[in-house]
C-alpha cells in the first residue's frame, strides 16, 4: 500500500512539472509587443500563422480601423457608433459618439475612417457615411471632426453628394503618402456613372485635407481614377504605388494597381476582358467569389479582406501568388489594417445579416503574422 501511494505521488509531481513547463514556453512564445488578453473576451490562440489575439468582441457591424499617434485604436460601426479602444488593448471598448444623421441601410451607414497625418496638432479625424438627401435619395459624404476631451465635435462636410444606394457605396477613405486624401467610392447600383467623369460615383478621389480637387488631379476635379464599380480598400505599397480592391459583379472581383487618370473599365470590361484605353486589374477571382474589402500592405505583400469569400487574402507582389488564409474560420472578414505596433488587425462582419453568427462576433482581431 505504501509503495503505491509513493507512486502515485511521483506520478503527481511529474505532471506538475511539466504542466509549468509548458506554461512557461506558451508564455514565452507571445510577442512582447503583444499584450497576453484576458479580460472582456480576449484569448490568444497559436495557428501555423502566428498568434491571433481577440481585443474585443461583440461588435454591431464594424467597418473600419484608424489609429491615433499615442496607439488609441478607433473603429465604426456602420449604424453609426465610433468606439475606442485604448492603445494598451487590455480595455474594453467604450463609445465616443453616435453620428445620428447615419443612413444604415443596406450596405450604406457609417462606414471609413482616417486621421489626418498632422493629428497631434489639429485633432482631426475624418469619416465616410451615407446618409439621406432630398426625398427617397441616398447620398454618402466624408465629414471632418474634431477629437477634443475625448468627443468628436463640430463636424465640417468636406465632400459631399456622392452618389449611394442601399449597396454599392464605396466607403473607403486614406491619406496618402503625398498627405492627400484618397476616397473610394462605388456605382451607386448604375454602372454608367463610373464611366462619367462629372460624377463622384464609381471613382477614387484624391483631395485636400479641405475636400478641393488636389492641383495636379488628371481631369481638373476631384477625381482620381475612374471606371470603379465598388472601391472597398485602399494601401500603398513601399514605392508608394497605390493599390485598390474591387467589387466585381458577383464574380470577378479584382485587385487594381492605380494609376492617375486610369480608366479601370467598369462596366464595359471585367475580369480579364481588355479594351484599348481602359485597365485591367493585376488579378482577378474568376468566377470564384471574395467580395473584397479592407487592404493593408503588410510585410512586403498585400492582404486583403473577403466578405463572402470568408477569408483573409495575402497577394505576393513580387510573384504575383494569392494564398488564402483562414479560410472560414471567422466568417466574414470587413477590414485589413496594418498596426502602428507592426501587427496585422482584421474585423469580422458577420452580425449584418449575410453572415453565419459565431460566438462572441463581431470580433477585432489582431495577428501576428
Amino acid at each position: 500500500m505504501a509503495r503505491r501511494i509513493i507512486l502515485l505521488l511521483f506520478l503527481f509531481f511529474v505532471a506538475g512539472t511539466s504542466f509549468l513547463l509548458l506554461d512557461k514556453n506558451t508564455s514565452d512564445s507571445i510577442p512582447k509587443s503583444a499584450p497576453q488578453l484576458q479580460n472582456q473576451s480576449g484569448s490568444i490562440e497559436r495557428t501555423n500563422f502566428g498568434a491571433e489575439y481577440i481585443i474585443a468582441g461583440n461588435l454591431d457591424i464594424p467597418w473600419a480601423i484608424a489609429f491615433l499617434p499615442n496607439r488609441d485604436l478607433i473603429l465604426t460601426q456602420r449604424k453609426g457608433k465610433v468606439l475606442i479602444i485604448s492603445g494598451d488593448l487590455r480595455s474594453k471598448p467604450r463609445e465616443i459618439t453616435q453620428i445620428n444623421n447615419v443612413k444604415a441601410q443596406g450596405e450604406g451607414g457609417l462606414l471609413g475612417i482616417a486621421t489626418h497625418p498632422d493629428f497631434e496638432n489639429n485633432k482631426f479625424i475624418y469619416f465616410y457615411y451615407t446618409y439621406g438627401g432630398n426625398g427617397n435619395d441616398t447620398l454618402n459624404r466624408v465629414s471632418r471632426f474634431e477629437y477634443v476631451n475625448d468627443n468628436l465635435i463640430n463636424e465640417r462636410t468636406i465632400v459631399d453628394k456622392i452618389p449611394g444606394n442601399s449597396n454599392h457605396n464605396g466607403g473607403r477613405i486614406k491619406f496618402g503618402p503625398d498627405e492627400l486624401l484618397y476616397i473610394g467610392t462605388g456605382d451607386a447600383q448604375e454602372p454608367s456613372l463610373s464611366q462619367n467623369k462629372n460624377s463622384l460615383a464609381g471613382k477614387i478621389l484624391r483631395v485636400t485635407d479641405e475636400g478641393k480637387p488636389a492641383p495636379d488631379n488628371p481631369f481638373g476635379n476631384q477625381i482620381y481614377s475612374y471606371g470603379h464599380r465598388n472601391v472597398q480598400g485602399l494601401a500603398w505599397d513601399n514605392d508608394n504605388n497605390l493599390w485598390a480592391t474591387e467589387h466585381g459583379n458577383s464574380t470577378r472581383d479584382e485587385l487594381n494597381k492605380i494609376e492617375k487618370g486610369g480608366n479601370y473599365g467598369w462596366p464595359e470590361i471585367t475580369g480579364d476582358q481588355t479594351r484599348s484605353g481602359m485597365i485591367t486589374g493585376i488579378i482577378n477571382s474568376g468566377d470564384d467569389t471574395w467580395a473584397p474589402s479592407g487592404l493593408a500592405f503588410y510585410k512586403d505583400s498585400l492582404y486583403f479582406a473577403g466578405l463572402r469569400g470568408s477569408a483573409l487574402f495575402k497577394f505576393d507582389i513580387g510573384n504575383k501568388s494569392l494564398n488564402k488564409l483562414f479560410d472560414e474560420k471567422y466568417g466574414r472578414i470587413r477590414e485589413a489594417i496594418t498596426g502602428p505596433d507592426g501587427a496585422l488587425y482584421i474585423l469580422t462582419n458577420n452580425t449584418d445579416g449575410r453572415g453565419i453568427l459565431k460566438p462572441g462576433d463581431d470580433k477585432l482581431i489582431r495577428l501576428d503574422l
